[in-house]
């Protein structure tokens, strides 16, 4: 696309040159300039000059900051109120300008208008490095065009766009974009509206690129299912550093995808995860991840519900971790306790380059009161564990065996035995068992109880049981969820093998090369005697056709691994060229004998198949079925002349 000119946007009013034209290489004003340092007084007077005529043009008050300022290779215009009109005003003007590098227009109401004109001065000017146009209106519009320009960009390396109302569908096209866009080093997308779907779009995003160093997602909505896809993007991801994930409320579940992504991810250094409703149980998910890393440095957990349990766990990481290189660990919210304290400094002395920010010391581990024991219980369990009956114990107090005895009788008796009750719970028990106060215990009550007690014991079991159930199965369904996301944005994990050069010789099998399809797009299946495949560059990659007739079995090699793909051989060898081919590589010939359609044959990649597994033979079907279908008839025969009878 052309650079922009005032002849295009009729900003020429006088007779005078226009400074585009006075840094072609045939003007004469470049040719009467005779020092270097003219040169530069004559460009800095020309930007000026461009920007105070395109300002008053479309009617705009000229900011006099950027007049001031064109020295500086960072031009910082946050919050000066361009709107689109003066951001096209700008736009213009910095066509010609090889100062600036860093260009800031935050909170300028520019609109998805303002970022076009932006755009196209991008193609125009390489000068431009970082660009930042947080908080202005952009919407799905203004994305469009940032994705658009993204495709094929080759100067822009740091791009802010934060809080600019973007939503899930928004999210898809900056991944289609930077998945053929290395160059975008840093990327800010934070303040957004992403949320659950817009996770699965981030990451294919990080499973794509192979440049991104710096992302910032924070305030948004990813919530555990976005996070749960985003984690399984961010195991494949080989380029990013720096991840901050605060405000997103991924809760403990999806803490627990990414610790599942962090064992494998072995790049990633800084991670920010304040304020995502996590819990002491979330930090012990993530740390089951972080005992396999040995690459991150900083763990930001503030504002989260973590207690001094969670504090002990991550000291107790990078104590009892030799791989971890964890070096900050922010948690400045959570007090802790004296225990902590001494933990921390026993650590600090093998590692003294950790550096724990706490709250203060005054934190306590919250601990459940005891739960008050039934004295019915107490007296059944002691029974139970000597294998006595009720009257057994009370036979010498109770000599008509009723059941029922005196009040000082029955306090006496007890606290004459070993049955381990104090005299509250004695006195509790009397006042159980004699309700209406007549000096007279019943303790037929405590047999009674006994059942009741079981019962309630086994519902208790039953409901722990179930609570724990759920929690695994929760656990296992996130698992499984998180490794179905990862085979689906990690196309370079599939491995297509090449039919070329592969021949089958009397000594063996011959390998096969292997070429991953992290760059492929489709496969396109085609008659002719070669295979027509798209990458995403848009170029046309031919493969040739299997030489020979002799079909390829996989070896007992552990290096040779297939994967789900499709067969990319189009046509076997015996094929006619009239034929019709299917998209798994079988002629749709109604004359071919089904006894050719094995499953070695002409399919070079397969559902991960059992290597050296026999086939079964075709012919000793088609025998059986022909045997029994005569006897099926002579019994239907049989049968049918039996009724005619």
């Amino acid at each position: 696309m052309s650079s922009l000119s005032f002849e295009d946007l009729s900003l020429v009013d006088d007779n005078r040159p226009s400074p585009t034209r006075l840094q072609d290489s045939d003007s004469e004003s470049d040719q009467d300039l005779e020092s270097g340092e003219n040169i530069k007084v004559s460009k800095e007077m020309s930007v000026a000059e461009v920007y105070l005529q395109a300002c008053k043009l479309v009617g705009v008050v000229p900011v006099s900051y950027f007049i001031r300022n064109l020295d500086s290779p960072t031009m910082t215009l946050t919050h000066h109120g361009l709107g689109p009109l003066g951001c096209k005003a700008l736009a213009i003007a910095l066509v010609s300008d090889m100062h600036i590098n860093t260009l800031e227009l935050a909170d300028n109401h520019i609109q998805a208008e303002g970022v076009k004109c932006l755009l196209e001065l991008l193609r125009a000017n390489f000068t431009i490095q970082h660009l930042d146009v947080s908080n202005n209106n952009l919407t799905s519009e203004g994305a469009e065009h940032v994705a658009k320009h993204l495709l094929d960009s080759i100067s822009l390396k740091s791009l802010k766009l934060s809080g600019n109302g973007f939503i899930d569908e928004d999210a898809k096209l900056f991944a289609d974009a930077l998945s053929v866009n290395s160059r975008i080093k840093e990327l800010d997308l934070s303040h957004n509206k992403f949320s659950d779907r817009g996770g699965v779009h981030l990451g294919q995003l990080l499973a794509n690129n192979e440049g991104l160093v710096v992302l910032d997602l924070s305030w948004n909505s990813l919530r555990m299912k976005g996070a749960v896809a985003f984690s399984a993007g961010l195991k494949v991801n080989i380029t990013l550093k720096h991840l901050d994930l605060s405000w997103n409320c991924l809760g403990n579940e999806g803490t627990l995808a990414i610790g599942e992504a962090l064992r494998f991810n072995n790049t990633l250094m800084h991670l920010n995860l304040s304020n995502n409703c996590l819990t002491d149980e979330g930090v012990s998910m993530l740390c089951r991840g972080l005992e396999y890393n040995g690459m991150l440095r900083v763990l930001l957990l503030a504002y989260n519900s973590i207690t001094v349990e969670g504090a002990l766990t991550l000291v107790n990481l990078v104590k009892n971790t030799p791989k971890t290189a964890l070096e900050e660990i922010d948690i400045c919210n959570v007090l802790v306790n004296e225990n902590f304290v001494n933990l921390l400094e026993i650590t600090c002395q093998d590692r003294p380059g950790l550096d724990v920010h706490y709250g203060g010391v005054g934190g306590f581990i919250a601990k459940k009161p005891p739960k008050r024991v039934d004295p019915m219980k107490i007296i059944q369990d002691y029974l139970d564990g000597r294998k006595m009956r009720l009257w057994d114990f009370f036979r010498n107090i109770d000599k008509d065996g009723f059941m029922q005895v005196p009040v000082s009788d029955f306090r006496k008796a007890v606290q004459q035995s070993t049955i381990p009750l104090n005299l509250y719970q004695i006195e509790e028990l009397i006042q159980r068992l004699d309700r209406d106060g007549t000096g007279m215990v019943d303790y037929r009550g405590l047999a009674d109880t006994r059942k009741q007690m079981m019962r309630d014991h086994r519902r208790q079991l039953k409901k722990v049981e179930s609570r724990q159930k759920k929690e695994k199965q929760k656990s296992d369904r996130i698992l499984k969820t998180f490794q179905s996301a990862v085979e689906a944005v990690t196309p370079r994990s599939s491995i297509i093998i090449s039919p070329g050069d592969a021949k089958e010789e009397s000594n063996g099998p011959q390998p096969f090369s292997a070429t991953p399809l992290s760059s492929w797009h489709h496969i396109v299946m085609t008659n002719s005697s070669r295979y027509s495949v798209s990458n995403l560059s848009g170029e046309q990659i031919h493969l040739p056709m299997l030489s020979g007739s002799a079909s390829y079995r996989p070896t007992s090699s552990p290096a040779m691994r297939s994967h789900s793909q499709p067969n990319l051989l189009a046509n076997s060898p015996h094929s006619a060229p009239g034929k019709s081919t299917s998209a798994q590589g079988i002629r749709s010939d109604p004359d071919m004998d089904h006894s050719k359609l094995s499953p070695t044959t002409n399919s070079l990649t397969r559902s991960r198949p059992v290597l050296n597994a026999e086939q079964p033979k075709g012919n000793g079907k088609t025998k059986k079925i022909k045997k029994r279908k005569p006897k099926k008839l002579e019994k239907s025969l049989k049968s049918s002349k039996q009724v005619e009878k």
